[in-house]
């Protein structure tokens, strides 16, 4: 599953109906607070296996679809030596 796809739908148990697009700031729009945050941060390590340090936290890094996609990937690149 696309890295962009598994996101969305793990976003979606949360955001419920309401429409949102991948440059949506779901924090912003209120479709989710910050206690959500570390539950998305615990999935995102779990899901992909990569380790989110503390310098990695910023809010800018995890608050749309687009932003964690690549934040995800920079991180799986990283993994595998292709930086």
């Amino acid at each position: 599953m696309e890295v962009k796809e598994t996101i969305r739908k793990f976003l979606s148990r949360y955001v419920g109906d309401k429409p949102f697009d991948d440059a949506d700031n779901i924090f912003e729009k209120g479709y989710v607070n910050s206690l959500f945050f570390m539950q998305l941060v615990l999935f995102i390590e779990k899901q992909f296996q990569i380790t989110i340090e503390n310098e990695d936290l910023a809010m800018g890094n995890f608050q749309d679809v687009n932003s964690i996609a690549a934040f995800v990937n920079s991180r799986l690149l990283n993994a595998h030596g292709l930086k």
